[in-house]
């Protein structure tokens, strides 16, 4: 294990245990909340807090298994000899990322055949993106690192494409009070998944040791929540703006009848 001081150790640390509880809260923020939206997009609130319940309970298993591969006594830190599990991460990652996509197809009500095959497309590439940089994550070499980082880079932007020229009729096709909330979604899904990357590589531009598991532990649990939790209030946001266009409908069909 990497030798680092206090307050690097604490900085990983406090972070792993607020994303927590920022995924914990989130769970139960969009499970509670799947009472207001209609029944057609209570699939997606299920989804999305499905996604951070996974993530919370990876961050859990991530945050003790970081305890566990340290002793902070007198001021210093020193590494106990157990392996810090990175991999749980990944685990994580190849669960939650395919169903990220999967939570905004469903909320932008598609047909039936387009919303499968979109599903199975985008959840199918996000899975090769992330299995792709797994062995560059564990690498020991920064060529090793580049090379798998690169890899995973292709079925990302391919799910950029799918994004922002794939989707983009779909989008436009939104009703007029959810579909600025639509195109945020992409963007944030897209933003901040390009975070990762730079995170990602932060051992193969200069920074070693302490600094850069630092700097890679934090970003990606920054990452995290604005993927995550953040995108999933915009998803929650898009239900529940189109479902009160559909209960606004049906009372201004009801008036008329009367």
């Amino acid at each position: 294990m990497i030798e680092m001081t206090v307050g690097q150790y604490n900085l990983v640390y406090n972070a792993f245990s607020f994303c927590f509880a920022t995924m914990a809260a989130a769970t139960l923020f969009f499970w509670f909340g799947r009472s207001q939206v209609a029944p057609r997009y209570q699939t997606a609130l299920t989804i999305t807090g499905l996604v951070t319940f996974i993530a919370a309970y990876h961050y859990l298993r991530i945050a003790e298994s970081w305890g566990a591969a340290y002793d902070v006594a007198d001021g210093t830190v020193t590494a106990t000899g157990l392996a810090f599990n990175d991999a749980y991460r990944y685990v994580d990652w190849l669960l939650t990322v395919p169903l990220l996509l999967v939570e905004l197809i469903l909320v932008m009500g598609l047909s039936r055949q387009e919303t499968i095959s979109r599903s199975v497309r985008l959840g199918g590439l996000a899975a090769l993106m992330i299995a792709l940089g797994y062995p560059g994550e564990i690498a020991t070499s920064d060529s090793g690192r580049w090379f798998w980082g690169i890899a995973s880079m292709i079925p990302f932007l391919w799910i950029v494409y799918e994004l922002f020229v794939g989707l983009s009729k779909a989008i436009a096709d939104q009703p007029e009070e959810a579909r600025g909330l639509v195109d945020a979604a992409r963007w944030v899904t897209v933003l901040a998944w390009a975070f990762y990357p730079v995170v990602y590589f932060a051992g193969a531009i200069g920074l070693d040791g302490a600094t850069a598991n630092t700097v890679i532990q934090v970003g990606y649990t920054v990452a995290d929540i604005v993927a995550k939790a953040g995108f999933g209030v915009l998803i929650f946001l898009i239900a529940l703006r189109k479902s009160e266009a559909i209960r606004d409908g049906a009372s201004a069909k009801t008036v008329v009848a009367q």
